[in-house]
């Protein structure tokens, strides 16, 4: 027999077992998915979104899945890892493809999808995939319906029962009930969930004694009791298995039957329910099961159980997406602490920042970034020194080929790069794990103007995702009052088009040189500025500025960061072409500073390269030369300097 070890020595809190899948979502809401133009895409399946879910809500979560060996299943262990789930037993099926789902939102009653699964990889998940110490290694494995409806799967499935329950692992049932995916609907008719069927029926009732916990809608029940009835059909449930029952109910939320069932609904245990605006039912589901298994794993009462999984449910029938749309604990906190006043929970400012802000793609604890992005001052340069501007690509990429060479793989490397003269470099470092920052200004406008056209969301849109929309404003909080209102609205549109589009936002602040006296450029002018920005609703993922010459106006800063947004990744310090000692002098006050993240210095780094390689006095090699050893001084001063203070 198995040795069993305590709940409180395992390494992971759940294991889910099942279907992976990609999820492509219709972005045009209201319209049949014959007219969709265009889609989303996100990791999806029931064990997925559940082993996502769990992971954001502060549990040690893992994935057993099959996925190709293809983009789509790199795709799903990517986002896996980024959302801290543990991918030790997801699988690459050599043979078969991920599995696709298209889906869309017609209108409050209507989510047309279709399953794209004909011998898909999940679907070839077998008994000798499943490990007893994988098994033993969790608090709770996480079986559902779908994988019950072939030979195959059916025996992964029990085998792994079969060990949690000789591990002292407990055994979570989703019922999950789909009737296309056990063939009992036609293709198109991929959102019905209910068909009655007695094979079925009978199928899922050997499943149920060997459970803990079993989550159902009540037309899931209906199918694992054998009636349409839902009292007649849990009683049915509860003759076989001694397992705590949790039948879900749409907007009115939840009931638990931890012992016999009652002779009505009302008298199971509840939790709080939350009145929300239905978006988009796909996926509420699993987030509620995340949710109930936050508490369930972690031995809160049933009624915060129910909580936890109304709450999470609420969010996830408000938003777009299926795992997406799960909230994080830190935001499912802020939300049964202080509610919301809408209840269209997605157009909720707090609650959207907040979701945003703690599922962003990775970390970054520090960013030591090359700025390459300039365009007007190279082709300035270029034109001064009777260079061809056509150079100035040639020049990035020698610029991008100095930087990887002095970062060697080192975490927090970044480059700012643009799409003018800069593609062929951003090109090369796109995928590569770099942190890419990315202008959008038209280089010097005063009021602000964005290159690529007026309407900056066409313009981001085609960006990848990992691209940090970068913006320089020359802003002063005591500008006239047109020119700022025209400012701040531009910056306005920018915020809410990268939060569209799913891109992080760098603002930079730099106050315009030759201010008048009733300007005065103090050490609370640059606070101000941001006082100014979070007052209109903008809450950039970061800020670029220059570096700061006292402790009070530091101060000042992170202050106004903290009161207005804790989320913030932090300031980067710019270099504003200073001479590399006065640079360093800033980097040394800005290095004891925990709001600040680093730097992206540009002209102090590439300057004096630029101005000898376009003049045909120094040759490539003697290029990268000059800027590697220029910025291997400036990351080893930044990380002398950070130690020293960490010490």
């Amino acid at each position: 027999m198995p040795t069993q070890r305590g709940q409180s020595e395992r390494e992971l809190d759940v294991i889910s077992i099942g279907r992976s899948s990609v999820d492509l979502y219709g972005e045009q809401v209201g319209g049949r998915l014959e007219d969709m133009q265009s889609f989303a895409k996100y990791v999806g399946g029931c064990p997925t979104n559940i082993a996502v879910g769990t992971a954001r809500l502060g549990l040690r979560s893992a994935l057993l899945t099959r996925v190709g060996d293809e983009h789509m299943g790199r795709f799903i262990r990517e986002q896996l890892v980024r959302e801290g789930v543990n991918t030790s037993s997801v699988i690459t099926d050599p043979e078969r493809l991920t599995a696709l789902v298209i889906l869309g939102i017609r209108d409050k009653k209507t989510f047309p999808l279709i399953f794209y699964r004909e011998n898909c990889a999940d679907m070839a998940i077998c008994e000798q995939d499943v490990s007893e110490a994988f098994i033993a290694s969790a608090k709770a494995v996480v079986v559902s319906g779908t994988h019950f409806s072939t030979p195959t799967t059916e025996a992964a499935m029990r085998k792994a029962m079969r060990l949690a329950r000789e591990t002292g692992t407990k055994v979570v049932f989703d019922i999950d009930y789909r009737p296309v995916l056990w063939k009992l609907t036609g293709h198109g008719l991929g959102e019905e969930r209910f068909v009655a069927d007695g094979g079925v029926t009978a199928l899922l009732q050997t499943i149920l004694p060997g459970c803990d916990l079993i989550v159902g809608t009540e037309e899931e029940f209906h199918i694992a009791g054998g009636s349409t009835d839902t009292l007649a059909a849990l009683r049915r449930v509860r003759e076989l298995t001694g397992a705590t029952l949790v039948c879900k109910r749409g907007p009115m939320g939840c009931v638990v039957f931890p012992d016999a069932i009652p002779d009505s609904l009302e008298q199971g245990i509840r939790g709080p329910g939350f009145p929300v605006e239905v978006y988009n039912v796909l996926g509420a589901g699993d987030a509620f099961m995340s949710g109930f298994l936050r508490g369930w794993l972690r031995d809160h009462p049933l009624e915060e159980c129910c909580a936890f999984a109304n709450a999470c449910g609420a969010f996830a029938v408000s938003r777009h997406g299926c795992a997406p749309a799960i909230p994080t604990w830190t935001e499912l906190s802020y939300f049964l602490e202080n509610g919301s006043p809408t209840p269209r929970l997605r157009e909720d400012a707090r609650l959207s920042h907040i979701h945003w802000a703690t599922t962003r793609r990775r970390d970054w604890p520090e960013v030591m970034a090359f700025a390459i992005d300039h365009r007007a001052q190279l082709e300035a340069m270029a034109a001064r020194l009777g260079a061809d501007p056509a150079r100035i690509a040639a020049f990035k990429l020698l610029a991008l080929q100095a930087a990887q060479r002095t970062s060697d793989g080192r975490d927090g490397f970044g480059m700012l790069l643009d799409g003018i003269h800069g593609q062929d470099a951003l090109d090369a470092l796109t995928g590569t794990g770099a942190w890419i920052g990315r202008p959008v200004e038209l280089p010097g406008s005063r009021p602000l103007r964005f290159e690529g056209g007026p309407d900056i969301a066409v313009t981001i849109r085609e960006w990848p995702a990992e691209h940090v929309v970068k913006c320089l404003a020359f802003y002063h909080p005591d500008d006239e009052e047109a020119l700022r209102t025209e400012q701040e609205r531009q910056i306005q549109t920018l915020f809410a088009a990268c939060r569209a589009t799913g891109h992080e936002l760098l603002l930079e602040i730099i106050p315009p040189r030759g201010m008048p006296a009733s300007m005065p450029d103090d050490e609370d002018t640059i606070s101000r500025a941001l006082e100014r920005f979070y007052g209109l609703g903008v809450h950039p993922d970061w800020w670029k500025l220059p570096s700061p010459a006292s402790q009070g106006a530091w101060n000042s800063i992170a202050g106004t960061i903290d009161r207005h947004d804790p989320l913030c990744r932090g300031v980067l310090i710019l270099g504003l072409d200073a001479p590399e000692e006065e640079l360093k002098a800033g980097l040394a006050l800005a290095a004891r500073q925990p709001v600040c993240k680093g730097f992206a210095v540009g002209r102090t780094l590439f300057g004096s390269a630029a101005e000898a390689w376009l003049a045909g006095s120094i040759d490539d090699a003697a290029a990268v030369a000059a800027m590697e050893a220029a910025y291997g001084r400036l990351i080893a001063f930044w990380q002398e300097q950070r130690s020293r203070n960490a010490a």
